[in-house]
């Protein structure tokens, strides 16, 4: 037999017995049902091509050596914890909240591991040039440590001013370590900036590196998305915002400049909020965890109002579902209003059941995302979500004036989440993120106003109208949303 025509039927017999060991290996992996047959389909789909994608990023895998150093952290994190609580922080009076904010702290410390702190204030901003001006002046004014973790750093305006101060403040002998994710930032990563830190006598790391070595034992897409600032354990900032100026970001887009906000903490939330960047920096440095703290001043941290604080990191090896829970415990929680605001909205099955539960129970649920993403599949799989809240009567809000990367939620002006995670398969299931609840009627309100602003410069998606978008463009989106997994 011709060897050239038996190939189209060999390609085909191998093409069969691929995805028949892919099946096998999804269903041994236990999946959401839904990701599950999603990642069926683009194997099936796509030939050869499709179990290589799977292969890469169809399993949470991370190497050997990280798995271990996260597992020797969780010794030290539970001494840290018993100090914390012989410090007396964890006695928050929940009197005060409603008694759903106590089973969620319970939630999170069985899920997470992380109490709720107590003796905490924050100050919100909204203004990212404000945002960058204030982290400057807490950088000037350091005088022994100062911890910084970012997705992305991105050369120009205010960034660059940021990175001088850093300059300043290891050249008066201030500890600067610096933590910023491979993949995220890799222009920069790229660029004179790193040398120009490193010799200044500042610290800097990339977090999860990537290299063809790194692929084969771990997957190359597990991001470190979190964002942290701690100065002499004083202060802490969190939030959304990268370290990036909105005027030179991404300004080639026709989605205008990125819409942020932060807060600026002070109290014992700074504790857990400090051990999150000091967890990542130890697993990429192998230093102690009693080191860094020491060095940083971590360990002298004061009360510093009445706030009281869960601070919720999540990431594969951290927690499996804890981030999911929380979410899904603040949307049952709400009664009669519940606002949400994320750029990118690829929510799992649980989530948006949720969602839609709380509509149909009569909660008034206000959904804030922007009019135009920088993503085409996620902006598209995002959408085929959009009849599924219309029909029991969520409001979709899209906002107009830039691309809305606030992640937020408050629920009956009481319970709020703030932090670095969007209400996406990605944040929820593969990214290293961290997230603030916020038990209390006074943070809430700050955020619910922040909220309301975003409502005014949005316009309400007319279900009718939306009702007569093509055929062409209902495809569109359906077929991008069995990419979700991969988003």
């Amino acid at each position: 037999m011709d060897l050239l025509s038996f190939l189209p039927s060999f390609l085909a017999i191998f093409h069969f017995l691929l995805v028949v060991g892919i099946a096998l290996r999804v269903i041994m992996q236990r999946p959401d049902t839904g990701v599950a047959l999603a990642w069926l389909f683009i194997v099936a789909a796509f030939p050869y091509t499709g179990a290589g994608i799977y292969l890469l990023l169809g399993e949470k895998r991370i190497s050997k050596r990280r798995e271990q150093r996260i597992s020797n952290q969780k010794d030290d994190y539970v001494k840290l914890l018993q100090h914390i609580e012989s410090r007396r922080m964890t006695d928050v009076p929940w009197e005060k909240h409603p008694v759903e904010a106590k089973g969620m702290n319970r939630l999170g410390v069985n899920t997470i591991g992380f109490p709720t702190v107590t003796g905490n204030s924050g100050t919100l901003f909204s203004n990212t040039e404000e945002i960058l001006d204030a982290i400057i002046e807490d950088i000037d004014n350091a005088k022994f440590g100062v911890l910084m973790q970012f997705y992305i750093w991105h050369r120009g305006g205010k960034a660059d001013e940021v990175l001088e101060a850093l300059i300043r403040a290891a050249k008066r002998g201030v500890t600067c370590l610096v933590l910023i994710d491979a993949m995220g930032a890799r222009s920069w990563w790229n660029s004179s900036q790193p040398r120009k830190l490193r010799n200044a006598g500042v610290q800097v790391l990339r977090s999860l590196p990537v290299s063809i070595f790194h692929t084969l034992f771990s997957r190359t897409d597990l991001r470190n998305h979190r964002k942290i600032v701690i100065i002499d354990g004083d202060i802490a900032w969190t939030g959304s915002m990268n370290m990036v100026d909105p005027k030179f970001f991404k300004q080639d887009g026709n989605y205008g400049e990125w819409v942020d906000a932060m807060v600026r903490l002070e109290g014992y939330a700074i504790v857990p909020l400090g051990l999150t960047m000091i967890g990542d920096w130890v697993r990429e440095k192998g230093e102690s965890i009693r080191e860094v703290i020491s060095k940083t001043h971590l360990d002298e941290i004061q009360a510093r109002g009445t706030t009281d604080i869960q601070v919720v990191p999540s990431g594969p090896g951290e927690t499996y579902d804890g981030l999911l829970q929380m979410l899904l415990a603040t949307i049952n929680y709400a009664k009669k209003e519940l606002i949400l605001t994320t750029p990118y909205f690829v929510p799992d099955e649980a989530l948006l059941l949720a969602l839609r539960g709380a509509a149909a129970r009569g909660v008034e649920v206000h959904l804030i995302l922007p009019e135009v993403v920088d993503s085409f599949l996620t902006r598209y799989a995002s959408r085929s979500y959009y009849d599924d809240l219309l029909e029991v009567g969520i409001h979709i809000h899209l906002y107009r004036v830039g691309l809305l990367h606030t992640k937020s939620i408050t629920a009956d002006s009481n319970i709020t989440m703030f932090g670095t995670a969007n209400l996406d398969m990605r944040s929820l299931w593969i990214n290293y993120e961290v997230a603030l609840f916020v038990y209390g009627e006074e943070f809430a309100k700050e955020i619910r106003d922040l909220q309301q602003t975003y409502i005014a410069d949005s316009d309400l998606l007319d279900p009718k109208k939306w009702a007569k978008r093509s055929m062409g463009q209902r495809v569109l989106e359906n077929t991008c949303r069995l990419t979700s997994p991969i988003l």
